[in-house]
């Protein structure tokens, strides 16, 4: 993303690479993170956190759209390559992050949102740059990649429930397994951004769309010259 040689556009294709993980961390959201009703007042906060992060993902659908990557491929091309190996690390970190939540209290659900919002504030940061150039360029809004997503993002870590946070008194057993588990959070994330990095480079699906594009025309004009 900070290689100035490449177009914006360029420097964002990684973006469908990453659909899967995105739209499955509205159900982390809503089904993992949350749990209701609850009188614990450290899983309200985790509950509040997650009424706004569940309803992110579709922005990400819209900015899709607006930057073009409807037309990579067919559904089915698409749905086989978000399951097949070159994008396996989106789907472990889905289901990672849901093992680690299912075994964590309130508290460590805490230390993992806080650990997922870091990483989101260094992707969004750096994609928010992209998406102005393209917005001015083009006449277009792009939510997710853009302003309206980043505020919400910078809220989170400047907002009032990081003041409540700081209050919070962690015995030395607890503090050691959210350090454990921010661990794991960068760990898998890392391993993510590697995978998106990899596919952006290689653009292995965007190599299938143009040649089946292109055996498409030739078919076409096999058809033409038979008719004529």
């Amino acid at each position: 993303m900070r290689d100035a040689s490449l177009t914006e556009e360029e420097r964002l294709g990684f973006y469908p690479y990453m659909a899967h993980f995105i739209l499955s961390f509205g159900d982390i959201n809503k089904y993992m993170l949350r749990e209701e009703p609850t009188t614990n007042e450290h899983q309200k906060q985790v509950n509040l956190h997650t009424y706004e992060d569940e309803r992110h993902w579709p922005w990400y659908l819209e900015d899709f759209t607006k930057l073009g990557f409807d037309r990579l491929c067919t559904p089915t091309l698409w749905m086989r390559f978000l399951w097949s190996d070159e994008t396996r690390q989106n789907r472990i970190l889905t289901y990672r992050l849901a093992a680690l939540i299912s075994q964590a209290s309130a508290v460590e659900r805490i230390a993992i949102i806080e650990a997922i919002e870091e990483t989101g504030n260094v992707l969004f940061s750096t994609m928010l740059k992209l998406a102005k150039a393209i917005e001015s360029r083009r006449g277009i809004e792009l939510r997710y990649c853009g302003e309206f997503h980043f505020n919400l993002e910078s809220g989170h870590a400047m907002g009032s429930d990081r003041l409540e946070m700081i209050k919070i008194r962690l015995d030395e057993s607890t503090q050691a397994r959210c350090l454990y588990l921010v661990d794991e959070v960068f760990a898998l994330f890392e391993a993510w951004t590697n995978e998106l990095l990899d596919c952006a480079k290689n653009h292995s699906l965007l190599r299938h769309h143009s040649a089946q594009q292109e055996a498409i025309e030739i078919v076409g004009k096999s058809i033409q010259a038979m008719s004529a």
